[in-house]
């Protein structure tokens, strides 16, 4: 049924639209969300080579980079003049395994490994400042879920696609070793198995068919019945770039988009939804009409390093066009108000940071 749903036909697309808001509106009436952040690309060295990715270097490549704690310090404190509830730390995974020069630069920092480092980082942001972390660091094992959960509320890893097929010679995961599907399962299972809040999702338009969609979306339902852990599901879409491997590559329609968020609603009818708008500019507005509830992180300081050719829509922009299909705008923290006891139920100063900065019902204290 999921997969007939993904290929409604046109004329029974408004009627898949409206389960889908109907749905969406029986979890969080008249809400839609959106956590106001600074993004923090902490290094851009990484091991994979996916075929639509511009935010991987080498070194020694232009623009590589890896961020000092003076630099992530200055980002955080700006960030948090402006508003920002959420530090998103982003990072290649496991750069070091692959890079002597990237071995040296965390010696010199004085770390042993990435996930060092991030931990260092996360806690310095803690300490510092108001904001909280959430970082998205790859494949993990259950010693560094532990670890990265003590410094941050919630943590994240997208499964992209349960597809092997984009594995193959020439695929977009071809010589992307971390994006074997087993092995991003198991680190989304071990977060459930330590009750950490997780943010995953799909990419869409990658090579992989309908079926692939609806099972990697039943492949989080599973997780999330099985744990109750999936915090947000992102369905996120391929936007071509001229300089990868996948430029010529057709992106998903509007239609698609469209079709494939409200099959996730349907699926998954209490779980948060999101679509990030600067991937569907112009149309973005459409998507609250198919089940999202949620916009994900938006800044008002920093670029989306991953699609930087794709800016964040502006605070006020969003608030106009979510209003206008008659949704109220609230600003969330990086961890979900009804995930927010887990976090306070740790003893520790995490538990407090993110006491103080949440209101009575869970969202971000600050106002949007």
């Amino acid at each position: 049924m999921a997969c007939r749903l993904m290929r409604a036909a046109d004329e029974e697309l408004p009627a898949l639209l409206a389960a889908a808001s109907e749905a969406k509106q029986r979890f969080k009436p008249g809400i839609i969300t959106y956590s106001r952040k600074v993004f923090l690309p902490l290094t851009n060295l990484c091991r994979d080579y996916c075929g639509y990715c511009t935010f991987r270097r080498d070194p020694g490549q232009a623009g590589a980079h890896t961020m000092t704690p003076e630099e992530v310090l200055q980002v955080a404190r700006t960030g948090e003049k402006l508003g920002c509830t959420e530090a998103l730390f982003s990072l290649g995974d496991k750069p070091e395994l692959a890079f002597p020069e990237m071995r040296e630069s965390l010696r010199r920092l004085g770390y042993n490994s990435t996930l060092h480092y991030l931990e260092a980082m996360c806690e310095l942001v803690l300490r510092e400042t108001s904001l909280l972390p959430h970082p998205n660091p790859g494949l993990l094992s259950a010693e560094w879920i532990a670890r990265l959960a003590a410094v941050s509320p919630s943590m994240g890893l997208m499964l992209e696609t349960t597809s092997r097929s984009v594995l193959e010679p020439g695929a977009a995961h071809d010589g992307a070793p971390d994006k074997v599907p087993a092995k991003r399962l198991r680190t989304i299972e071990e977060a459930g198995k330590q009750g950490v809040p997780f943010t995953t999702g799909l990419l869409i338009g990658i090579g992989e068919t309908v079926e692939d969609r609806v099972d990697t979306l039943l492949a989080i339902r599973d997780l999330h019945r099985r744990y109750g852990h999936i915090q947000e599901v992102i369905v996120q879409n391929f936007r071509t770039k001229p300089d990868i491997p996948m430029r010529d590559w057709p992106e998903p329609t509007r239609g698609e988009m469209l079709r494939t968020v409200a099959v996730a609603r349907l699926l998954m009818p209490e779980v948060n939804i999101q679509a990030p708008p600067n991937l569907s500019a112009p149309y973005y507005d459409e998507l609250l009409g198919a089940g999202i509830n949620d916009w994900g992180g938006v800044s008002p300081l920093t670029p989306d390093f991953i699609n930087p050719e794709k800016p964040w829509p502006h605070l006020e922009q969003l608030q106009l066009r979510t209003e206008s299909k008659g949704y109220r705008l609230r600003q969330r923290l990086p961890v979900y108000p009804e995930f927010i006891p887990r976090v306070l139920a740790r003893s520790g100063w995490l538990a407090e940071k993110t006491r103080t900065a949440a209101d009575d019902q869970g969202y971000a204290r600050s106002l949007t």
